[in-house]
C-alpha cells in the first residue's frame, strides 16, 4: 500500500504534534519511524488510522482492492483480467482500507474482557477468516506466544504487560493486512522475543510484500528491520534516510548523541 501525506497538520492547544508539508511511503517499504518522546510519532499513526481528524491537509491511500471472502490467489487470473482493482482514498472519507490495514497501538486496541482465544477469534470473524485457517495462523507463531497466551483461561486484562504486547501483534496480523502499523512494538518484549518479532516481520514483508510502519525508541532494532527511516522531531520529519545494509544506524546515532544537526 502506498501512502501519500499532504499538508498534515495537528496541534493539541498550542502544542505542534504534526507538521509535515509532503511526505510519500512507498508500496513495499518498512519504514522505521524514530524520534524523542514527544516528536509525534504515535499521532502520526493515529492520523494515518483515522483515529485522530487532522485540523489540515490529508493522507491518501492507493491499495488494490480484492474480494476479503477469497482465499489468496495468483496475482493474474487465468481469463487475463486483473485480480484486483486499484484505488486511492482518503482513510476520513473511506472505509474501503480497514479491511487491508492492520495496527496495533496501545492496549486501547485490546478488548481486555476477552480472552486472547475469544479476541482472535473475534477479529478473525470480522475478516471473514475460518477457524482453520487461524489455527494454523496462531500454530505458526507459537514460539512467539511462548505457551503463555493460550489456553490460560484468563482475560486479557490479567495478562502480562509484554503478553499483552504479543496479544496486540498477533491481532494485527491476523488477517494479513497490506498495510501493518505498529508504535513501539519492541516494548515490554523480553530479548527472545524481540528477536523472533524482527524475524517475522521481516518474513512477513518477504511474503507478502505489505507496507509496514514501525516507531521504536531502540535504533538497532529499527535500523536491522527497515528499507528507510524517517527521524521526527517536534511533529516534523526532519530526515528521511535509506537504510540499506544498515547505513543509517551512524546518522541516527550522531543525531541523537547531539554531535549532528538536524539541518545537514
Amino acid at each position: 500500500m502506498n501512502i501519500q501525506i499532504n499538508n498534515l497538520k495537528k496541534a493539541f492547544s498550542e502544542k505542534i504534534a504534526v507538521d509535515i508539508p509532503n511526505f510519500e511511503i512507498h508500496d513495499g517499504d518498512i519504514l522505521g519511524l524514530v524520534g524523542n518522546n514527544g516528536a509525534g510519532k504515535t499521532t502520526l499513526f493515529r492520523l494515518l488510522l483515522d483515529l485522530l481528524r487532522a485540523d489540515e491537509g490529508r493522507v491518501l491511500l492507493s491499495f488494490r482492492h480484492t474480494n476479503p471472502h477469497q482465499e489468496p490467489a495468483s496475482e493474474i487470473p487465468l481469463d487475463g483480467t486483473p485480480a484486483a482493482e486499484a484505488f486511492t482514498v482518503d482513510p476520513s472519507q473511506s472505509e474501503d482500507w480497514k479491511q487491508h490495514t492492520g495496527a496495533y497501538i496501545d492496549e486501547g486496541f485490546l478488548i481486555d474482557f476477552l480472552t486472547p482465544e475469544e479476541y482472535f477469534e473475534f477479529i478473525a470473524k470480522v475478516n471473514h477468516i475460518d477457524k482453520e485457517r487461524l489455527s494454523t495462523f496462531l500454530a505458526s507463531l507459537s514460539k512467539f506466544m511462548n505457551g503463555e497466551i493460550l489456553g490460560q483461561k484468563k482475560l486479557i486484562r490479567d495478562f502480562s504487560a509484554g503478553n499483552k504486547q504479543k496479544i496486540g501483534i498477533i491481532s494485527a496480523l491476523i488477517a494479513q493486512p497490506k498495510l501493518l502499523i505498529l508504535d513501539e512494538p519492541f516494548n515490554f518484549l523480553d530479548p527472545s522475543s524481540q528477536n523472533f518479532l524482527k524475524r517475522l516481520l521481516l518474513n512477513y514483508h518477504q511474503t507478502t510484500g505489505a507496507t509496514i510502519l514501525v516507531s521504536s525508541h531502540n535504533l538497532q532494532h529499527t535500523v536491522e528491520i527497515s528499507n528507510r527511516v524517517a527521524l521526527m522531531e517536534q511533529g516534523s520529519i526532519i530526515k528521511d534516510l535509506p537504510n540499506i545494509n544498515g547505513q543509517a544506524e551512524k546518522e541516527l546515532e550522531d543525531y541523537f548523541n547531539g554531535t549532528q544537526d538536524a539541518s545537514e
